[in-house]
């Protein structure tokens, strides 16, 4: 008699097959929540750069160039024209306060004068025969008061004589009144000339002090007249070097025309150009340095000039401190201007990854150096040897600081 064979439904060869498949199945489902999906790059170790954020003093700085210039400049401008006589120093000579530089020579000049003088010594010479007249005339109205003085005088004592002689019937009615209408009228003309003479007294007093004034100008304009032939002879006004263009005997000079300039070599300024974006930043006081023959240097704003020519204004450095030997005038030196103070800050040195980045993500290298991952990070203030770190980084990360151009969007770095 036939018996059915039943079939097992699990052997262990479908066994291993689900086994398997449940281990494929269970590795890619942890792969997919817990793995790595990111996005990676191979890269040459050789083909980058790297650097280690630090904590450390942050100073703002910027690098500008300045020209060294004398500390004090004093100009020689021909106060009036004329033709070149002499040429007594020549540029590059050390010349001494009140040294004769060069003589000019004016022919028009000098008649000019002449006459000037001539018509100022006619005006002073009528203001003294002005001043002349008035006091003769108060000499005479001086002259008339004492003679009327004089008669009164006289006629005073004779009238009380006259007057007991009348009454005692020694003399006339008509002497008597005779010497009483000579006694009234002298009083009422001295009266009168009196106020006449005061009334004189009080302008000639103010028209003399106006004729005194008056001559006390005309000798300053003649004293000064007599010194612009004193103009023609060109002198140092301060001891120093002279820096002057070519000039040549016969060479014509225009009034106001710069001749030169005396340069004060005991010390020295420099100045500088700054672009106009940081002029709200810069102000007096602000220091910078500079390095030359081997030793650092401090300079200190002193001077800004607000005007803006070419997006750039100016300001004047002086040395705060020790001044270097054989510094020339006209070097070009590289100053790191302080834009703020030192602080304490997290330090990420600058490289082309901010080009590409804006600074607002960075490769952190891991601890192997075998990977790079893209991290977010926040910059504050940068000078041209670090940038602020605010968020993103810590003091000893490793980070990836050349440029990205190559890298595209990959998040991961394999460093090979």
């Amino acid at each position: 008699m036939d018996r059915k064979i039943e079939t097992k439904r699990w052997t262990w060869k479908k066994i291993s097959g689900v086994v398997i498949a449940s281990v494929i199945v269970i590795f890619l489902a942890f792969q997919l929540i817990f793995g790595d999906n990111r996005s990676s790059l191979n890269v040459e170790s050789e083909r980058i750069t790297t650097a280690t954020v630090k904590q450390g003093a942050f100073q703002e700085f910027i690098p500008v160039n300045g020209n060294v210039a004398p500390g004090e400049v004093y100009f020689l401008d021909a106060i009036e024209g004329g033709i070149i006589q002499e040429v007594i120093r020549e540029s590059g000579a050390n010349v001494d306060e009140g040294d004769t530089v060069l003589t000019l020579t004016n022919s028009k000049l000098q008649l000019d004068v002449m006459q000037r003088e001539t018509q100022l010594y006619e005006q002073i010479n009528n203001l003294r025969q002005t001043r002349l007249l008035l006091d003769q005339n108060d000499l005479s109205q001086r002259a008339q008061l004492a003679e009327i003085d004089y008669q009164l005088n006289i006629l005073k004592p004779q009238f009380e004589r006259n007057k007991k002689l009348y009454k005692e019937k020694l003399i006339s009615e008509q002497e008597f009144e005779q010497i009483d209408e000579q006694l009234k009228y002298n009083q009422n003309r001295r009266a009168l000339t009196y106020r006449s003479y005061r009334n004189d007294s009080i302008a000639r007093a103010i028209q003399m002090n106006q004729l005194y004034q008056s001559e006390k100008r005309m000798l300053r304009s003649l004293e000064a007249v007599g010194q612009i032939l004193d103009n023609l002879i060109i002198t140092a006004p301060e001891s120093g070097q002279l820096s002057a263009p070519q000039l040549e005997v016969g060479q014509s000079v225009n009034a106001g025309q710069r001749l030169g300039q005396i340069d004060v070599m005991d010390d020295y300024k420099v100045r500088v150009g700054i672009d106009e974006l940081y002029l709200p930043r810069v102000d007096i006081g602000q220091k910078g340095t500079f390095n030359f023959a081997g030793k650092q240097y401090t300079l200190e704003i002193n001077k800004i000039y607000p005007n803006i020519s070419d997006g750039r204004f100016q300001v004047d450095m002086v040395f705060a401190g020790e001044v270097p030997e054989g510094i020339r005038r006209g070097q070009t030196l590289r100053i790191r201007l302080e834009l703020g103070n030192l602080e304490q800050a997290i330090l990420l040195p600058t490289g082309g990854f901010f080009n590409d980045t804006g600074g607002r993500w960075i490769y952190v290298l891991n601890s192997d150096n075998t990977k790079a991952y893209k991290k977010d990070i926040s910059i504050g203030r940068r000078n041209p040897d670090y940038y602020e770190v605010l968020s993103g980084l810590q003091p000893g990360d490793r980070v990836v600081i050349s440029g990205y151009d190559n890298f595209g969007d990959n998040d991961v770095l394999n460093l090979k």
